[in-house]
């Protein structure tokens, strides 16, 4: 992209990102979605404890996202500013923190289980359920880790076949190990939610192992093994001036989600099953926001590092639009297909479990445009550009300041029906948007941080 692209030419190229990152999220979600889905059969409360012991794994998946961010944003700036082994570099150094995070994760939720679970609800069979699920899902961690580092970089090139195929042979192998332990097919042993946690390590192993054989057969970007254990020097500094709040911003905004949905969980499980269900119909319609988003990082990053500040001015209002545009669709794309998750698990869940599900799935709507504009902006620009401080100032202040307190004060000063609890929940991304708007249009975020080979040697 050295001349700037007319608007025709733009939105071509910003698609052919996007389109292939949804994809990719949406059967990454789809992964996540099939144990959901395939508990229901199990039980009410087997779907309960699941979507609870996630929280936890969801923490850990801000670690994963912030490095992703940082793995992406140095990737793409130094390729496009024509530094192949300085990207190499930051795979090797990104999968070393993203491995040592995940080994500690695995620590607590291999050996001690129970407490985890102990933080989200006060049922004891919720939480015997959870920590058996938990303690044999914790094996997938340092995959995961590894996989997400891999594929980021990957991303940030324009590498973007291989993630599908990836994700594609992911959900496939966790759907048929889901249902060969749910099922007992195959003369498996039935082992409810178990099982489904062995689907997710199973699923997680392999996107390893193909990982392993792309980089050892690509031409381009491949992970080293000696990257793994080479100083990185001031390359680090850089990693972790990204990083470092991009981990932070996504664990305050994931703990405060996660105390959220801790909240609900002492509501009681028939709040908590809805939940789970509205979470999982709105990472559908949010894939083409967070697409999108993952496009900006990318076309800010290359754009940044190839030196042109007017053009990622454009670029950046730009996909903007397109961000506000395809949110109001994810918002008609959630309304179609709310009568029939209505209908599909009218079964399956309680009667009260029902009522919660068809009025949270409406207040998911607005809450989706709120996110998709925060996360283009915050995640997509700010990050793009090198401004990973702000969104971890305005995320920590407005959700632990505001949005985790209004909360609490809902549940337990007022008590609030759980509907209007939910309700004061959906508001968070807008209490945060002005702040967020003022910073952009001030465009101090956009900063070129490649640096030379004689810089990043010393």
């Amino acid at each position: 992209m050295k001349e700037r692209l007319d608007r025709k030419q733009f939105l071509l190229y910003a698609l052919k990102l996007a389109f292939p990152i949804m994809i990719q999220n949406l059967i990454s979600t789809l992964v996540n979605s099939a144990d959901t889905i395939m508990l229901g059969y199990v039980s009410q409360t087997a779907m309960a404890a699941s979507s609870l012991a996630n929280q936890y794994t969801f923490v850990l998946f801000c670690f994963y996202y912030g490095l992703g961010i940082g793995t992406s944003v140095l990737c793409a700036q130094y390729f496009g500013k024509g530094d192949k082994q300085t990207v190499e570099r930051i795979i090797g150094l990104a999968a070393r923190v993203a491995i040592l995070i995940s080994l500690l994760f695995f620590v607590f939720s291999f050996f001690a289980p129970e407490a985890i679970m102990k933080i989200f609800t006060d049922s004891p069979q919720t939480i015997k359920e959870g920590a058996a699920y938990l303690k044999v899902l914790s094996f997938s961690f340092v995959f995961m880790g590894f996989s997400q580092v891999f594929v980021s970089a990957l991303r940030s090139v324009g590498k973007i076949v291989f993630p599908s195929a990836l994700y594609v042979v992911s959900l496939l192998v966790n759907v048929l190990m889901n249902a060969a332990f749910i099922f007992g097919l195959f003369g498996l042993p039935r082992l409810g939610v178990v099982g489904v946690a062995l689907g997710t390590v199973s699923a997680r192993a392999v996107e390893v192992i193909l990982c392993f054989v792309y980089s050892a057969a690509g031409k381009d970007i491949k992970f080293r093994l000696k990257n793994l254990f080479r100083r990185s020097g001031v390359l680090f500094k850089d990693f972790l001036k990204i990083s470092a709040p991009s981990v932070v911003n996504d664990l305050m905004w994931g703990m405060a989600a996660t105390t959220c949905t801790a909240i609900l969980g002492h509501i009681g499980d028939d709040m908590v099953a809805a939940n789970a269900v509205a979470v999982m119909v709105v990472n559908m319609g949010a894939i083409v926001c967070r697409g999108f988003s993952n496009a900006t990082t990318i076309i800010v990053s290359q754009t940044l590092g190839e030196n042109r500040m007017e053009d990622t001015k454009v670029y950046a209002k730009r996909i903007l639009w397109l961000t506000v545009i395809v949110s109001l669709l994810g918002c008609c794309v959630i309304l179609a297909i709310r009568p029939f998750m209505v209908q599909f698990y009218r079964d399956k869940l309680t009667e009260t479990a029902i009522y919660y599900l068809g009025i949270i799935m409406i207040m998911t709507t607005w809450r989706l445009v709120g996110e998709g504009i925060n996360t283009c902006l915050i995640c997509g620009c700010f990050r793009g550009g090198g401004d990973a401080k702000f969104g971890m100032v305005v995320d920590t202040v407005f959700m632990w300041g505001v949005s985790v307190p209004l909360m609490a004060i809902a549940a337990y000063v007022l008590k609030l029906p759980p509907v209007w609890v939910y309700f004061v929940m959906t508001l968070d991304e807008f209490e945060k948007m002005p702040v967020v708007f003022a910073h952009y249009f001030k465009f101090k975020w956009m900063k070129n941080i490649t640096r030379d080979q004689k810089e990043l040697e010393g």
